[in-house]
């Protein structure tokens, strides 16, 4: 029976590992009910798979391409806020379907929104005013529990379940198999050369691309910059050398949308650990003093599932622990 964290005799500071949006979230509940909390990342800057890069002097969104926020989702009112002052917009709730033949039909489906800051932004406005802690490499998380040697009242790992089991210690690979990479390809042109009203396209039975999102358009500035995330067969193929899928990627987008040139510009991303297969239903998991939050968790796996899960871990962390 997994322990309750009043059931672990330390005091003291619980540590959330990874600074994307579930770790944040779970932080920042945390922190709102007067527990001591610090968010631990081993990178330079916040956001996880919500990252992005600055390219060609713009930031572009290389991870999560949008979120939603469900009717009567806690998530909401947290939109609510970022619109309200202007950290995020409505983008669209339309999207292009497309097969081997072009572009087939459109889908529509729930508001997606967008940002200008690129999706980063909202991480770290969601961090304001935590204890974080950049560049900050956890080598192992062991029973206690503690961090690198160290107690701490609780630890969250907020991150892919590869990861976090490397952590505790977990045989390596045994979660791997869970989990599908992800290659997200930026283009640049000198000039917009595809429909105004594209917004992104779903794409199937493709051996190429999965996802195509029209990044000025979501970003709201009308730049010439599209960004395909690729298929997970094509990005296993490609993990050690990611540019090498840069070819692929540029012919399929060209078949796809009719462009009659190559982009000017072309920069690839590799996410290793992008989605989960098969996300569990469950919020989050928590035995003895060690959690775990993330879009593993709360299936569908999304940017609101991964905020809900983090949310939901550190509610319950703070009613559980002591004091």
């Amino acid at each position: 029976m997994p322990r309750r964290i009043g059931d672990v005799d330390n005091e003291g500071t619980t540590i959330v590992v990874g600074g994307g949006i579930s770790g944040v979230a779970c932080a920042r509940a945390l922190a709102g009910a007067g527990r001591p909390v610090r968010l631990v990342d081993r990178g330079r800057r916040l956001g996880g798979r919500m990252g992005g890069r600055t390219l060609h002097g713009r930031v572009v969104d290389l991870g999560a391409s949008y979120l939603t926020a469900g009717e009567g989702s806690p998530f909401a009112p947290v939109v609510a806020g970022w619109v309200e002052r202007g950290l995020a917009r409505p983008w669209t709730d339309t999207f292009a379907v497309a097969g081997p033949g072009g572009i087939e039909r459109t889908t529509t489906g729930p508001v997606r929104y967008g940002t200008a800051g690129g999706l980063r932004s909202l991480v770290v406005d969601l961090a304001t005013g935590l204890d974080v802690q950049l560049e900050r490499t956890v080598q192992a998380v062991t029973p206690g529990p503690r961090v690198d040697g160290e107690p701490a009242a609780a630890v969250v790992l907020a991150m892919p379940d590869p990861q976090a089991d490397r952590l505790v210690g977990t045989p390596e690979g045994a979660a791997d198999a869970g989990w599908q990479p992800s290659l997200s390809v930026a283009l640049g042109w000198p000039d917009r050369r595809w429909p105004a009203d594209l917004h992104g396209v779903f794409v199937h039975d493709s051996p190429v691309l999965e996802w195509l999102a029209d990044d000025g358009d979501r970003r709201g500035d009308g730049a010439p910059v599209l960004v395909a995330h690729t298929t997970p067969a094509l990005a296993a193929e490609h993990l050690d050398d990611p540019d090498g899928a840069a070819p692929a990627v540029v012919a399929a987008v060209r078949a796809l949308l009719g462009i009659d040139a190559d982009p000017q510009w072309t920069h690839v991303h590799r996410w290793t650990f992008a989605k989960p297969a098969e996300p569990r239903s469950a919020p989050f998991g928590l035995d003895a003093g060690i959690g775990r939050c993330g879009d593993g968790w709360s299936a569908p796996s999304k940017v609101e599932s991964a905020w809900r899960s983090g949310d939901a871990l550190g509610r319950e962390l703070a009613g559980q622990l002591p004091g």
